[in-house]
């Protein structure tokens, strides 16, 4: 049977079922968890040009060592998430995990693309465990702090792809960006061990079959109007995110600065400040401030990009305002992730699971293409038409959101 779909957000009926309750331990633990196996998504990312001369792969289309992990992240949010809704989520966790560590062996001992980008994609499938624990944490919280637990435990997922760049950068500056991979899979068996150990079991109550699942999925997708704006609006912010950390790397290695593997590390650090706009907007959310938060957080992501044109790169001026502009990108793309899941989360426990794989799928399909469009558009026009490209992006999420009527 398909099911009926919420059109707007309400208070969750099942909150007081689900919710009874989440303590600060458990909350950090899967802020943790989250940031962990995240931060697989984005090792690669400053290590393009290493990785993509290692494998043999041209300029035009280095990009695709990032957008393969994405888009495998993607197939995970579709078909594997909204198993959340079906099987015990500690156990499907950790096997998706495992399925993940796997991935990160063979990408670990690759020495061509041949190799690499099939690991890539089955590094995005296994990190869409991350999207199997943010729900839970939704879960598990009451209703009235619902946005600030989600908000928590996405600030710890943020950290995860923030610092993922640094740590790879440095590591890659003392040894060779293999062990980059080498070491996320310690991390990732030593989390798996701690996850088996800590987590409580959850069971669905739901008794549906994996294709009525999936085509649920579909129903909810055309008939949840809530869903479709903010899986759109963040698909555009999220496109400019990838597009802006998959360029600026290049940017820094280029003649222009001149920077080191060190020196990008130092300046992807500069990004991890924009985290704190997780639990400020999943305060804000609870409040009923959501629509003002959301053309604040897309105003952010414009002006970063508009920041990165004052000046020609090269200069320390130039140097400054792009580390300024990563601050302010960040903040206004986790604060706009958070302001969505905690709209969807309150749809409904029951579609919970499927609602947020259909979310995040949209939006990292939209991170996916912005990486690749990040690497084309660097190397046929320069920092210049890339950065161009980036604005229209949240540019274009503004326009729509205008469209959307006041509740």
């Amino acid at each position: 049977m398909r099911p009926e779909p919420p059109t707007h957000a309400t208070n969750d009926l099942t909150s007081h079922k689900d919710g009874t309750g989440i303590s600060r331990w458990m909350t950090f633990l899967m802020a943790m968890s989250c940031g962990l196996i995240a931060a697989n998504l984005y090792y690669a990312q400053p290590l393009v040009k290493p990785i993509s001369e290692s494998l043999g792969l041209s300029p035009h289309i280095a990009g695709f060592l990032v957008t393969m992990t994405q888009i495998g992240y993607g197939i995970g949010l579709l078909l594997i998430v909204p198993l959340a809704d079906l099987i015990e989520n500690r156990r499907l966790i950790l096997g998706v995990m495992a399925l993940g560590t796997l991935a990160l062996v063979t990408a670990a001992f690759s020495t061509h693309a041949a190799q690499f980008l099939p690991a890539a994609l089955f590094i995005g499938i296994g990190s869409c465990a991350v999207q199997i624990l943010v729900p839970f944490a939704a879960h598990l919280a009451p209703e009235a702090k619902r946005g600030q637990v989600v908000g928590n435990v996405m600030s710890g997922l943020m950290f995860g792809i923030m610092l993922a760049r640094p740590i790879a950068s440095f590591i890659t500056e003392v040894s060779s960006w293999h062990v980059v991979y080498f070491y996320s899979i310690a991390v990732m068996v030593a989390l798996g061990l701690l996850l088996s150990r800590a987590l409580p079991q959850r069971f669905p109550a739901s008794q549906m079959k994996y294709g009525d699942l999936l085509l649920s999925m579909a129903h909810l997708a055309l008939k949840t109007p809530v869903l479709q704006r903010r899986a759109l609006y963040q698909a555009s912010m999220f496109g400019a995110f990838s597009l802006f950390w998959t360029a600026t790397p290049l940017l820094l290695a280029s003649p222009a600065f001149g920077i080191s593997q060190a020196g990008i590390a130092l300046f992807a650090l500069a990004g991890v400040a924009g985290v704190v706009a997780a639990p400020i907007a999943g305060r804000l959310a609870d409040r009923g401030l959501t629509r003002p938060a959301t053309a604040c957080a897309m105003a952010s992501v414009a002006i970063a990009f508009l920041m990165t044109e004052i000046v020609a790169p090269g200069s320390t001026l130039s140097l400054g305002l792009l580390v300024a502009a990563a601050v302010v990108l960040d903040f206004g793309v986790t604060a706009n992730v958070v302001l969505g899941q905690r709209m969807i989360y309150s749809l409904g426990a029951e579609y919970r699971g499927r609602l947020n794989g259909l979310y995040m799928a949209t939006f990292f399909m939209g991170g996916a293409a912005g990486s690749a469009l990040g690497a084309w558009a660097f190397a046929q026009g320069g920092w210049s038409l890339t950065a161009w490209i980036g604005l229209g992006l949240p540019v274009a999420a503004m326009l729509y959101f205008a469209t959307e009527k006041r509740r």
